[in-house]
């Protein structure tokens, strides 16, 4: 949620920022909204202190003998109840300017940051680097990864269907083993690595969604249950930053680093006819999730920080990647600033998505007040959320079913991956 302050100071600037990210939303209702909102609380203050000095004043008269019944102390009565009369109007009509505020202000997407490269889509985004060219896999017959799990007997998506519908995956047998293990490895990475493991609930309500963005505007991309005000987690971003919404944290605890695995459930909406089939876009994934509530001061380095460490994934499972600094057109909505992290599939000779690292700002920390206090200070900031997948891991799996496959039809398990294999260095079947 972006600042009316910044709003009310800086309109052209607040548009030209939008513009940037090919928004055309129009802010002037909001500035108008809350001029009236400001002129409803002046006018309310100044029938306020009337009302007080006219209490005071009629105390003062009785006080020094003056009649209850003399005209002046009923005319002064009259006064001050009409001017209660007043006041009790101005209320419902703040609440309601103040509701019709905060409805338009939750569909503003967040301002870029200025070091944000400008441009309209993806087609614009920055390539920062690229990792792992020698790890590149010479076996020149990769076939999709859904293929070879299918064939080694480790994924299953036709009886899945049967459970559920399509976009779900069973995992059977090495399959599931090797899911466990990538979600323990990456866990006790990123707990080294100085995060905090939690274990969030998955079942979430709205007011959690609506403070890190998904609702009201992404509502249709999530599951509800139909009877209770709880939604399934979309990521644990959620769930992670929630725990500390409407806080004030001290300072000292500053930064907060946690991470978490959880399912994920998408229904993937407006994306259908793309990547049907395979492990890179199901209603229902696992991921570990990477999640910092820092101080203003310190949120872009954090940030990098936060991709270095989804990096170093990556770099022990020696999959090639490269890293992508998205344009202002691509940005998420909550996001001023994002990395993504794309994994070479070499079945169709692309990079794939596979992890995005964001910059949240204040944006989520106004949105959930949550905010932090340094000793010796007055008031309160809004602390700045970070967030990023450390990993995707359906995709993770997906980009070691084909780049490390053997050229007689077996897996080799990457080496980090052993030990949580119970040594096993093939699979096959």
């Amino acid at each position: 949620m972006l600042d009316i302050k910044q709003i009310r100071e800086n309109p052209q600037l607040i548009l030209e920022r939008l513009k940037n990210r090919g928004d055309n939303y129009d802010i002037q209702p909001i500035v108008d909204l809350n001029q009236r909102q400001r002129d409803l609380e002046t006018t309310r203050s100044q029938l306020q202190a009337r009302s007080n000095e006219i209490g005071k004043l009629v105390g003062q008269k009785i006080k020094s003998g003056t009649s209850p019944q003399d005209a002046e102390i009923k005319d002064l009565r009259e006064e001050g109840n009409s001017l209660k009369a007043k006041l009790g109007e101005f209320e419902p009509q703040e609440k309601e300017i103040k509701a019709e505020i905060e409805q338009r202000v939750f569909f503003i997407i967040i301002i870029p940051s200025v070091s944000t490269p400008i441009g309209k889509s993806e087609e614009e985004n920055v390539e920062i680097r690229r990792w792992g060219d020698e790890y590149l896999p010479q076996n020149s017959n990769i076939i999709p990864h859904w293929e070879i799990g299918e064939k080694l007997g480790i994924l299953n998506f036709e009886r899945a269907v049967k459970v559920a519908q399509s976009r779900f995956v069973a995992l059977i047998g090495a399959g599931a083993a090797l899911e466990r293990a990538l979600i323990q490895f990456m866990l006790n990475r990123q707990v080294e690595a100085g995060y905090v493991e939690v274990v969030p609930p998955f079942l979430i309500n709205s007011e959690s969604l609506t403070a890190t963005g998904q609702l009201p505007k992404f509502a249709e991309d999530s599951f509800k249950c139909a009877e209770d005000d709880l939604w399934l987690t979309p990521t644990a971003e959620v769930p992670l930053t929630n725990l500390y919404r409407s806080e004030i944290i001290n300072s000292e605890e500053l930064p907060i680093y946690h991470c978490a695995y959880t399912p994920c459930f998408r229904r993937e909406a407006g994306s259908y006819g793309r990547d049907m089939r395979g492990l890179i876009r199901l209603h229902q994934f696992n991921k570990v999730e990477l999640v910092k509530l820092v101080s203003p001061e310190t949120s872009f380095d954090e940030l990098e920080k936060l991709l270095n460490d989804a990096e170093a994934i990556l770099q022990a499972l020696q999959l090639p990647y490269r890293v992508i600094e998205l344009c202002t057109g691509d940005l998420g909505f909550s996001a001023t600033k994002t990395y993504d992290i794309e994994v070479w599939l070499p079945s169709s000779g692309k990079y794939r998505e596979i992890s995005s690292c964001s910059n949240c700002g204040d944006f989520q920390a106004r949105r959930g007040n949550i905010r932090f206090k340094e000793t010796g200070k007055k008031g309160t900031q809004f602390v700045h959320t970070l967030n990023g997948s450390g990993l995707a891991v359906g995709r993770t799996m997906a980009a070691i079913l084909e780049n490390y496959q053997q050229p007689d039809g077996t897996l080799h398990v990457p080496s980090v991956l052993q030990p949580y294999l119970g040594g096993k260095e093939i699979l096959e079947l």
